[in-house]
Parts: structure tokens; C-alpha cells; sequence
């Protein structure tokens, strides 16, 4: 039997979590899911060039297990890419250090710290507002983690 996977910090959640080829519909298209602790592996190494022992100490896990982490989420963005796959973004056993909130009512969008809360849009001052970090079922807990991480 397999240990249980550690819980591995995802900076934030994702402004978008599905892509797919331009028309045609998604139902149509076979589903390539990435875990969110693989899209931030993603980030780290691609888009901001992070070397994987710098990276793997951001999510809070060993340089070997991103190493298997990245050559993971890099073989099923391949495979959206070339086989013309619908690609979302859910799931893992993850903790977000910051989140993005959302504005209903005006659709301004701004990021604060996991363990802070807000009640009205800065903008508009209404208090219709989505968190995308708890679009993944995450809340108090990653407060938690939050905290804990940062003893």
C-alpha cells in the first residue's frame, strides 16, 4: 500500500480552469484532467523558470517528487495539445496561500491572502462575491495550512 499523498501549497487558484480546440463542442472531446498541485508545478518551472529544487520547496515537496510531478503535467499538456483533447484544471491534495475573488456585480477580480476576508467589492462595494479558491472546495482549511506553513 501506497503512503498518502502530502498536501502541496498552490500559490492560488486558477483564473481558468478548462481549455479545449476552438469549434467544437467540449462534449465532444475527450477530457485530459490536470491536478491543480501539476498546474502549479506548470507555473513554477515554465512559466516563471523556477529551477525544480527552488520550486519544489514553494509546494512544499521533495525536488524528486516535482521532478515526477512536471514530467507528469507535461505529458498530458502534450497530449491535449497534439491530440486535440479538452483540458481541465480540479482536484489534489493542495492548500492555496493566496485567492482570487471575484465580483458578481461588477466583475472585478483581485487577489488577498488565504487567511484574510472580505465582504464587499472594492470597486462597486457589493458584497456578491465569489472566491475561486473556494470553487475547489477549499476555505478555513487552507487558512489552516496557511498558517501552520508559515510557523
Amino acid at each position: 500500500m501506497s503512503r498518502p499523498e502530502n498536501n502541496r501549497i498552490v500559490y492560488e487558484p486558477p483564473y481558468y480552469t478548462e481549455f479545449k480546440p476552438s469549434g467544437i463542442p467540449a462534449k465532444l472531446l475527450e477530457e485530459v484532467q490536470l491536478s491543480l498541485d501539476e498546474f502549479e508545478a506548470v507555473r513554477l518551472a515554465d512559466l516563471i523558470g523556477m529551477k525544480h529544487e527552488e520550486a519544489a520547496s514553494e509546494m512544499g515537496i521533495s525536488r524528486s517528487t516535482f521532478s515526477r510531478l512536471i514530467v507528469k503535467s507535461r505529458s498530458k499538456i502534450a497530449d491535449f495539445f497534439f491530440k486535440g483533447k479538452r483540458l481541465t484544471v480540479n482536484g489534489g491534495n493542495i492548500h492555496f496561500r493566496k485567492n482570487i475573488i471575484k465580483c458578481s456585480h461588477c466583475g472585478h477580480m483581485f487577489k488577498i491572502d488565504i487567511n484574510t476576508s472580505v465582504s464587499k467589492c472594492p470597486e462597486c462595494g457589493s458584497e456578491n462575491l465569489l472566491s475561486l479558491a473556494g470553487g475547489f472546495g477549499h476555505g478555513e482549511c487552507c487558512r489552516v495550512a496557511y498558517l501552520e506553513y508559515h510557523k
